[in-house]
């Protein structure tokens, strides 16, 4: 990790970046591979299984049987530790469904929100260098008590033309019948317009690697709705010298192991923490199996010395992280001053990776600098909520003219007209 001292804010914007990819490769890419699914359906997909995943398959569906057969593989412990999971993310997730009140803005003027599930929703789950089950269980879940009506769960297949038993199992553990063995941008391709085995749907959830990302965006403009954009997974680390050098360097390496182009940030205002969280990298990083991906992120990584507090989270609040660990004992008093994360974890014993797994908050968040504006996935991204009105006579008679004097202002006799028409026909009913 490159190590940067009290940089002045004219250094700022240099410090501020994330790994970019070429997008203009990319994007070539993306526009083969949609329209190839576009105008050959499952058999692109069933062909881009054997190029990308190397392997055959008979079917793009892994069926209910198929499900049960791989969710019997998984040990009791893991089984248990997704129950728990689940239990925790679907009470922190029920507890954002609340009645939206009727308001009555002026005598007879009655305005409400009715709140309608998204009816059909796609949910990517990666599966390539890790099988990420428990995004399964921060989209379902959420989606599940939205009351969406089709949950479609697309996932790469691995060489044998299965999942991951611990993807089978959350399925099976959440109701879901059916998985499709679609993975990469054909999979986003696939749920955007729909195919034989795949049905089309209205909005796209979930995380992936640069081609998904690139797929989500490219289908967005083709009039397919997506959670938020998003780049690769990050974490910042605001520390000083109440934190704990040997959690900060495992918190670390806990985001750089997801991939190449992840970015671990640590901004410190405690120097001499510095060189010990370094020399915990380094121990720490001999033991890990994805070493090697973790080593390759670390490249991207900076760690940020600033001798003042407001400085740092300044700083912190300019690069609006994924991920922000407030590794301090004042952490909930400088949380008060941050307006920008996707999630934020106060303390030495926050770790990020409870929030990814089990404390029941949802680890679908903005990335690449989203968080200036926008929110993580919650059961609010699997909803709609369509504004009504209803008026009484006397409350058209109350707002009447206000609409009128305004509609005629804007030159839109019509929209008067509607207005005058009623407020016409009430005061004739009421001299009969």
């Amino acid at each position: 990790m490159q190590v940067f001292l009290n940089p002045p804010k004219a250094e700022w914007a240099s410090l501020l970046t994330r790994p970019r990819f070429q997008q203009d490769d990319l994007l070539d890419t993306i526009q083969q591979i949609v329209a190839n699914v576009q105008q050959n359906g499952d058999e692109a997909l069933l062909a881009y299984a054997q190029q990308f995943d190397g392997v055959n398959l008979a079917s793009l569906i892994l069926s209910q049987e198929a499900i049960q057969q791989l969710a019997a593989q998984v040990p009791e412990n893991l089984q248990t530790a997704i129950q728990q999971a689940a239990a925790n993310i679907r009470n922190f997730h029920a507890a954002q469904i609340k009645p939206e009140p009727t308001i009555e803005t002026m005598p007879g003027v009655f305005c409400w929100r009715k709140i309608v599930g998204i009816e059909k929703v796609g949910i990517y789950i990666p599966g390539g260098t890790a099988p990420l089950f428990s995004t399964l269980l921060m989209l379902a879940i959420p989606a599940q008590l939205a009351q969406c009506k089709q949950i479609v769960v697309c996932t790469p297949p691995n060489s044998v033309g299965q999942v991951h038993p611990a993807i089978a199992y959350t399925a099976q553990l959440l109701g879901i019948e059916q998985i499709y063995l679609v993975g990469g941008a054909q999979a986003v391709a696939a749920l955007a317009l729909g195919t034989a085995s795949v049905p089309k749907v209205y909005k796209i959830f979930g995380p992936g690697n640069q081609y998904v990302t690139a797929a989500k965006q490219f289908v967005q403009q083709l009039g397919t709705a997506i959670d938020m954009p998003a780049g690769p997974s990050e974490v910042c680390v605001l520390a000083d010298d109440t934190a704990i050098p040997r959690f900060v360097a495992s918190d670390l390496l806990s985001q750089a192991e997801h991939g190449a182009d992840s970015q671990a940030v640590y901004v410190t205002t405690c120097e001499h923490h510095i060189e010990k969280v370094q020399n915990e990298l380094l121990k720490q990083l001999s033991a890990l199996p994805r070493a090697s991906l973790a080593k390759k992120a670390l490249k991207n990584s900076r760690i940020i010395y600033f001798p003042q507090l407001q400085e740092a989270i300044h700083f912190v609040n300019q690069y609006a992280a994924e991920h922000l660990i407030i590794a301090s004992n004042a952490a909930p008093e400088i949380a008060e001053q941050i307006t920008q994360a996707g999630s934020i974890f106060l303390g030495n014993y926050s770790p990020e990776s409870v929030g990814d797994y089990a404390s029941g908050t949802n680890h679908t968040l903005p990335t690449y600098g989203f968080a200036t504006a926008y929110s993580g996935v919650s059961v609010d991204s699997f909803v709609k909520k369509i504004t009504v009105q209803q008026l009484t006579q006397e409350g058209l008679e109350n707002i009447g003219n206000t609409v009128i004097t305004m509609a005629e202002a804007e030159e839109l006799q019509a929209h008067a007209n509607a207005v005058k028409i009623r407020l016409k026909t009430i005061a004739n009913s009421n001299h009969e």
